[in-house]
């Protein structure tokens, strides 16, 4: 029976020249550090990006908490050290309180750690990893895809200025709403929360000492983020009727809110940038893998950010696709097809679970019954009693524990 489909793969053939070995859409974190991955192994790399990123005047309200086990992988991509010290903060501690008195804390000390993770600004992160791709890939900037074909010996990338490039593997890293996935046509589900995530900076009256603030409350979740010196970072999921109402707060009266909605516990707070919120989206595709083809970041994924590891998933496809396209035979085809399946099940596990856990722990604290409400508490109080769950749990949390 003849095979057809975007998704099949071809029997071995031979590779005719082609403009890249790897040519990656999306200059974002999860693209921007594959490059950075690939760095010196002779693959002739592209990068397509449409706005290149700029670093953001004063703190950046939009912030990743990056674990230890990707700082190491940035590391090894010679990124780390660019971003500045004095704007990273690593997190030490970690208090969890539920809606009905339940709580659970995490110590880095306790786990092994040296820290349970690093927070810093996304516009950081961006301008460091950019700045070194851009000496790795020939860089494509503005360009936006326009049309892709993928055949049985290479895929072909036209942008919107008319220019068409060949590649033996395509590489979409554009993002939740990835114009080059819906160009190869793989089926996506996607499902809005219903929840927007309200996202700004503070000074803090008391100094926060490395510690991460997590309240999971009647009106969203609720995440205080150590920032250098005395400065947090919040992330508010909330539903979105209700994001206008604290948007439409003047500085002072949004700090007086987010103070008292985390009990006061860092005194008073003075806002440092206006509020800014992004819809979440829950999302999956039916590979992550086609012919000639893969995804990488949030356009493979999308999870709730009450975990924090969105961008995590995003650094890990990264580094699992650098390790196979650097582990296969020298001369070997970045296309072929062992290799993209290898990368698909080395990121299937981890995903899903992260994936499924966050999406249910979102349903389990949006849900307002009483018996449920008494059910996660008690759960999550008991699973904070018991040191050996707790350091698992801090590990896990932390990248030290692989799927």
């Amino acid at each position: 029976m003849a095979e057809s489909g975007l998704l099949r793969f071809c029997r071995p053939v031979m590779i005719a020249s082609c403009d890249f070995d790897v040519l990656i859409v999306g200059a974002g974190l999860s693209g921007a550090s594959l490059v950075c991955a690939l760095a010196g192994s002779g693959l002739r790399v592209g990068l397509v990006e449409r706005v290149a990123p700029q670093l953001p005047v004063g703190w950046d309200p939009q912030v990743y908490a990056i674990s230890p086990a990707n700082a190491d992988f940035l590391a090894r991509c010679g990124v780390w050290d660019a971003v500045p010290r004095a704007r990273r903060c690593g997190v030490e501690r970690m208090a969890v309180f539920g809606d009905g008195g339940g709580e659970i804390g995490f110590s880095a000390f306790e786990s092994g750690l040296p820290v349970l993770a690093w927070i810093i600004e996304r516009g950081q992160m961006a301008t460091a990893l950019w700045a070194q791709a851009q000496a790795h890939a020939r860089v494509l900037c503005p360009g936006a895809p326009q049309a892709v074909r993928l055949e049985a010996d290479r895929a072909w990338l036209q942008l919107e200025d008319g220019r068409e490039f060949s590649t033996a593997l395509l590489v979409a890293a554009d993002g939740v709403g990835s114009p080059t996935r819906t160009l190869v046509g793989l089926e996506t589900q996607l499902r809005p929360y219903g929840e927007s995530g309200v996202v700004a900076n503070f000074e803090c009256e008391r100094p926060h000492h490395g510690t991460a603030w997590q309240w999971f409350r009647d009106d969203g979740v609720l995440a205080w983020l150590p920032l250098p010196g005395n400065r947090i970072s919040i992330v508010w999921s909330m539903p979105e009727g209700r994001v206008q109402t604290l948007l439409g707060l003047s500085p002072e009266a949004l700090a007086v809110h987010v103070a008292e909605a985390g009990g006061e516990r860092l005194g008073r707070l003075t806002s440092l940038t206006p509020a800014a919120a992004f819809p979440l989206r829950w999302m999956r595709t039916a590979s992550t893998i086609g012919e000639r083809f893969a995804l990488i970041g949030d356009a493979a994924h999308a999870v709730h950010p009450l975990s924090g590891h969105g961008i995590n998933l995003g650094f890990q496809d990264a580094r699992a696709l650098a390790d196979v396209l650097l582990s296969r035979p020298s001369g070997g085809d970045c296309g072929a097809r062992e290799g993209l399946q290898a990368y698909a099940a080395a990121r299937a596990m981890e995903t899903a679970l992260i994936r499924g856990g966050t999406d249910a722990l979102q349903r389990l604290f949006r849900e307002s019954r009483a018996g449920l409400s008494l059910l996660r508490n008690v759960g999550m109080s008991l699973a904070g009693a018991l040191p050996p769950l707790r350091s698992a749990l801090a590990r896990y949390a932390a990248g030290r524990f692989r799927i």
